[in-house]
């Protein structure tokens, strides 16, 4: 009973941490469309999509047993099933072996709340051109390509489409295309595949969920700074995280550490009763949400206020990018202080390679 309580426990933490970083790498196709306008955007979101589909698609197949499938039909239970893994709504419509539908019904994951209001058609079109339509060229059949049929975006009641394999090799035009006077077939759980639940079992599906929103930040930061450059690619990471991060404190601190509830109870600047977010109340915080993504920190009490030694950065782990991707981690703290409390200072003091870590300096403004 004990244990059951805090793998729970640990769970609901992780998932907070999925929410986290799922705003912020919906608020990144944001700023970048509203900021830079909806080419950059829609170009910002092909790389995204592009960059995951060729690092993560075969090898998922493979995950998900579906190797060895007809190409239309792997292709769609790979997007039903690792879609279902991270938390996405998703339907599955199997036709023939040569056309597999899939389908996106609202509310859209990726454009949670009210961002979908702000997301032009193109910027969603992007998305498949940069997986969908590249499924079959990595699998070298260029006759499988994808035809969307809706678009949420665009007002209609979900994303959907099917993999249709045609008979003819495609050019890169044809691999995405458009019939909107289509409409998909009824979905129908008991006809759509599953995993095996003795090798998906509870653990792994919770740390599957909160890695799935965690690896699309890993993926837009680097992308973010090739496409902008560190300057300005690196002003939006930061700016972005800490509009983020402000508006999620309140909601992840009473994930993170619900034995304060009270202190987390209101959006103000103070809990319950008046209670206050001290300099150690938000240090805990950190060190909780450090945990929670699996970074080894330490912390410690110093004359000026609180230290955290952030020894690792899990989400960048193994990833070549520019230093500039820090500026990610700098403005999610930044506004995650600005929101526990005006008088709430937190700064990084190592300016290092990542893999050295980090240390942060959370004072109370005198």
């Amino acid at each position: 009973m004990a244990a059951a309580a805090s793998d729970e426990a640990k769970w609901r933490r992780w998932r907070a941490v999925s929410r986290l970083y799922h705003a912020v790498f919906a608020g990144l196709i944001l700023s970048v469309t509203t900021r830079r306008g909806a080419a950059a955007g829609s170009e910002f979101v092909f790389r995204i999509f592009r960059h995951q589909q060729l690092e993560r698609f075969v090898p998922g197949l493979e995950k998900l047993g579906l190797k060895g499938l007809p190409p239309a039909v792997a292709a769609a239970q790979y997007h039903y099933l690792s879609n279902w893994i991270g938390g996405v709504p998703v339907e599955y419509m199997y036709e023939s072996d040569c056309k597999a539908w899939i389908r996106y019904p609202p509310p859209r994951w990726i454009w949670r709340g009210a961002i979908i209001a702000g997301i032009p058609g193109e910027v969603s079109q992007a998305m498949l051109r940069g997986w969908h339509g590249n499924n079959g060229v990595v699998l070298g059949n260029l006759k499988l390509g994808f035809v969307c049929t809706k678009q949420t975006v665009d007002g209609q009641d979900g994303l959907e489409g099917y993999y249709y394999e045609y008979d003819h090799d495609l050019v890169v035009e044809e691999r995405v295309v458009f019939a909107r006077e289509q409409e998909a077939p009824p979905f129908d759980l008991a006809k759509a595949p599953a995993l095996p639940v003795d090798a998906w079992p509870q653990p792994r599906l919770e740390k599957a969920f909160r890695n799935y929103a965690m690896e699309y930040v890993r993926t837009s930061a680097p992308v973010l700074i090739q496409q902008l450059g560190p300057e300005d690619g690196g002003h939006l990471l930061r700016l972005t995280a800490k509009l983020i991060g402000m508006q999620y404190f309140h909601e992840i601190a009473r994930e993170l550490l619900p034995e304060r509830g009270d202190l987390w109870s209101t959006n103000s600047f103070t809990g319950a009763g008046g209670a206050r977010i001290t300099a150690r109340d938000f240090a805990d915080f950190v060190a909780a949400m450090f945990s929670a993504q699996d970074d080894a920190a330490e912390m410690a009490s110093v004359p000026q206020g609180f230290e955290i030694c952030q020894r690792s950065w899990r989400l960048m782990d193994g990833v070549a990018h520019h230093p500039a991707c820090v500026n990610v981690l700098d403005g999610l703290i930044e506004g995650l202080a600005a929101a526990a409390g005006r008088g709430i200072v937190a700064r990084r003091l190592m300016d290092g390679a990542s893999d050295r870590g980090f240390v942060w300096r959370i004072t109370e403004r005198a």
